[in-house]
């Protein structure tokens, strides 16, 4: 994640409700509107936030999305599957008995082993929080 686009998702994170306004943000990390703008357009890309009205006013509000990382894992996942896709067309060009071909080939190999490990990651996950909701 860029460095600005860090500060301002962690300064959203840690509102208490998980929002605020682009002037609120440019005034705790003391930084510029610009600055503001270009860390939500960044944020909002990978869908870590999102942006909302505040009801009777032009002023937006910025919002931190509830399962934030969940979602940006479901994004990656998808991610991969393209990347391994691609890296396979690759191999096909190149031929699979090239030192090139190889390359991409091992590096195809790892980003399916990625999607795999992820896949069990995330069911983990949601049974982790479903056990965690039923006994709250």
């Amino acid at each position: 994640m860029q460095r600005m686009g860090a500060r301002v998702f962690a300064c959203l994170l840690s509102a208490e409700d998980g929002t605020l306004t682009s002037a609120e943000l440019a005034e705790r990390l003391r930084i510029s509107p610009a600055a503001v703008s270009g860390a939500i357009r960044y944020l909002a890309q990978v869908r870590m936030v999102s942006r909302r009205r505040t009801p009777g006013s032009r002023r937006e509000r910025y919002v931190v999305h509830e399962d934030t990382w969940y979602s940006s894992m479901i994004n990656r996942e998808h991610f991969l599957t393209r990347l391994a896709a691609t890296l396979n067309s690759g191999v096909t060009a190149l031929g699979k008995d090239t030192e090139a071909g190889r390359r991409l080939r091992e590096t195809e190999e790892f980003m399916l082993f990625l999607q795999d490990e992820l896949e069990g990651i995330l069911a983990r996950w949601e049974q982790r929080r479903a056990a965690r909701a039923a006994s709250s």
